[in-house]
């Protein structure tokens, strides 16, 4: 893989986000829009660059570089997190709250955190980039990355950062991600 994407020191970083009892409707075509509309509502008011994104099921990764000095993505994922839950109430079955996530006044939407890790250098952004889009593939949601939509492959396929059959054969990540 060429050396296709810089990250800037300390200000990249990678997300994974996963639904409460990791419930599956992340890819339904409502949600999917939300997210994105929601996503970019967000960057308007606080600016930050997508660098790769995946969205399955139950779980999505993604990879933000925020503005040089700004370290504020928690502030970012409340308010997408937030927002999401207030467009999806009532479009999708949650389970009832238990007495902790109304006492903290949690929807049952997301998992109560986000894991995330600093990217370190090139190396390690593209390792975590090659994790976003094989990721479908791990799941055995497809057989190649090109056949996930909810991904930004075929974006970096049509930038000529990756061949479109990349992914076809088993890659294996090992310290990559909370799975």
């Amino acid at each position: 893989m060429p050396n296709y994407i810089r990250s800037r020191n300390g200000s990249t970083y990678f997300f994974t986000v996963v639904t409460h009892l990791r419930q599956q409707f992340l890819c339904s075509d409502k949600a999917v829009r939300a997210l994105k509309a929601i996503t970019s509502e967000v960057r308007q008011r606080r600016p930050f660059e997508i660098k790769a994104w995946v969205i399955l099921p139950e779980h999505m990764h993604c990879i933000w570089e925020l503005p040089e000095g700004d370290v504020d993505y928690s502030v970012r994922w409340a308010l997408i997190k937030k927002s999401f839950t207030n467009e999806m109430q009532g479009s999708i079955q949650t389970p009832e709250p238990d007495m902790s996530r109304i006492r903290k006044r949690e929807g049952t939407i997301w998992q109560r955190r986000f894991w995330e890790h600093r990217i370190k250098d090139d190396i390690d952004l593209q390792r975590h980039v090659e994790y976003i889009h094989y990721n479908p593939v791990k799941h055995g949601l497809v057989h190649s990355p090109k056949d996930w939509e909810l991904s930004s492959f075929r974006e970096y396929v049509e930038r000529g950062l990756y061949p479109v059959d990349w992914g076809c054969s088993e890659i294996e990540f090992n310290d990559i991600g909370p799975e």
